[in-house]
């Protein structure tokens, strides 16, 4: 991957809509070469797909937690694919140290919250769980 490939996934990274005319446009390239770029990414893994971000007026409908869990030892695919089902539970992360597992978990109200954190709290495996509900974002990278 070169300066190029990087300036181009940060223009996707802004705006995954743009059109490759765009893109060639900002780059100051061909359309073809961006087109042969992006298949180059896309077959070789770089580029996993393209996904939609929510604006800040749907997002900030959400009320998310940090849920971090101590699972039973080898429990850890079956309370996986227990949470895959759980449509609220946006990311699972595998952490070191004390907790062994890291959810981020959206809901669009407190008691809705309050109900799935129970749900992932009974889960066969689930040893122990603790929550930190999200207040607000001081800094945010992600895209």
């Amino acid at each position: 991957m070169d300066e190029l490939d990087r300036r181009l996934i940060g223009l996707l990274a802004e705006n995954a809509r743009l059109p490759v005319t765009t893109l060639a446009g900002k780059l100051g390239i061909a359309r073809t070469t961006v087109q042969t770029r992006l298949e180059r990414l896309e077959n070789s893994g770089v580029i996993a797909g393209y996904t939609l971000r929510l604006g800040a007026a749907e997002s900030e409908t959400r009320i998310r937690a940090t849920v971090l869990l101590q699972l039973d030892p080898r429990s850890a695919p079956a309370v996986v694919q227990y949470l895959r089902k759980i449509t609220q539970v946006e990311r699972a992360i595998t952490s070191s140290g004390r907790f062994d597992l890291l959810l981020q978990v959206a809901a669009r109200s407190t008691a809705r919250l309050d109900e799935i954190l129970d749900e992932i709290g009974g889960i066969k495996g689930v040893r122990s769980s603790e929550s930190l509900i999200h207040l607000s974002a001081k800094i945010n990278r992600t895209p």
